[in-house]
């Protein structure tokens, strides 16, 4: 378990010593701390916590301290379901955050709905968490679907006519999947390699031959972290030149890294500005307090930090004693709810959130480029 505060640490030295412990709004996120998504879930996570930081010294949340409790789910379904459970019926949460994955956040939407919690910013863009509307699911970002049709597009734009899909062979690969069938029916084309592999156990072999043998001029991969980066190695090393393209959900520095010399001239998309459009004040706010901490904002860390702006001032409007049900209807209350520089609008029949979609290309020193 991960706690971004010590606060229940505190709390109990406080009721043995016989002082009023401190009130706290405890919230709950179950996420890929370790697996083949921990680098982005940590940036991620690294983003909330420096916004909710800087809340939690200026007093908090009406005189409350947010605190979230962070449970290592190793990006399996299942465990993230389990974890959803002790998080609400055991620790008693008032919201669940930045859960991350298709599959996981699909199997934590059924306690949602029992237990009326509402989540806030899960850390996936996948359709079915947006239509129909989910009661208790409050997205932040665009979808994968919007992601995928706008590449594919943008591919097609230049000229490249020779794309191919891989993906993942389950919920999330089939979400990016429609979205990239949109882009090539838009643009007259079918994909001339279109290949599912095995989350648990890929083999990337007789794809890349495939790859080669189709003279793929890009592909887009619809995975996680660490099976882009073997499906683009086996690729490379199987005698493929093909642009490679990937989303959002890759769109962290630990990602990048990852890659190695394949790196550069990767196209990455994004939901939310370049980390360096200063124009926007969200991206101002959060590079101002990383730089007095030390660190340098990534577009995951973008995610994190932008979530939780909306997780606070859903519990700010939720008044000093913040339920459940208050959260859900606070919620819902956001009407062009300004984040610096982005507007977001919840309504009991809109929960989708932003619909802000760009590319990136990772260049030679490994930074993300508009």
């Amino acid at each position: 378990m991960r706690r971004w505060h010590k606060a229940a640490a505190l709390a109990a030295l406080a009721t043995m010593l016989g002082l009023p412990a401190q009130a706290q709004i405890l919230v709950g996120q179950t996420a890929g701390f370790s697996g083949i998504v921990a680098a982005g879930v940590k940036e991620t996570a690294d983003g909330a916590q420096l916004y909710l930081d800087m809340v939690n010294a200026r007093g908090g949340v009406n005189g409350q301290k947010i605190e979230v409790i962070s449970l290592d789910d190793k990006f399996d379904p299942k465990l993230a379901a389990e974890n959803a459970r002790k998080l609400i019926e055991e620790h008693n949460v008032t919201a669940l955050f930045l859960t991350r994955g298709t599959p996981h956040n699909e199997a934590i939407v059924p306690l949602l709905d029992k237990h009326g919690v509402p989540l806030v910013g899960p850390s996936t863009g996948a359709m079915v968490l947006h239509k129909p509307v989910r009661k208790h699911v409050f997205n932040v970002r665009a979808t994968y679907q919007r992601e995928a049709e706008k590449v594919v597009s943008h591919l097609a734009s230049m000229g490249i006519t020779r794309i191919g899909v891989v993906l993942a062979d389950d919920s999330f690969g089939a979400d990016g999947l429609a979205g990239a069938q949109r882009g090539l029916e838009q643009a007259k084309l079918q994909p001339v390699v279109l290949e599912k592999f095995d989350r648990a156990k890929p083999n990337f072999a007789p794809i890349a031959a495939k790859v080669v043998q189709s003279q793929t001029q890009a592909v887009l991969m619809l995975a996680s972290g660490s099976a882009v980066v073997d499906g683009y190695a086996a690729f490379r090393n199987a005698g493929s030149t093909a642009q490679i393209v990937t989303l959002s959900n890759n769109a962290s520095s630990g990602f990048a890294k990852s890659l190695g010399a394949n790196a550069r001239g990767v196209i990455v998309t994004q939901v939310f500005p370049n980390e360096r459009s200063s124009h926007y004040p969200l991206v101002r706010e959060a590079h101002d307090l990383a730089k007095a901490k030390g660190q340098e904002i990534s577009p995951a860390m973008l995610e994190g930090y932008t979530a939780a702006k909306v997780l606070v001032e859903g519990l700010r409007r939720a008044g000093p004693k913040p339920t459940r049900e208050k959260v859900q209807v606070a919620l819902e209350s956001l009407q062009k709810f300004d984040l610096g520089g982005l507007e977001i609008t919840y309504g009991p029949d809109d929960h989708t959130g932003l619909d802000f979609a760009d590319l990136s290309i990772i260049g030679t020193d490994g930074k993300f480029r508009r």
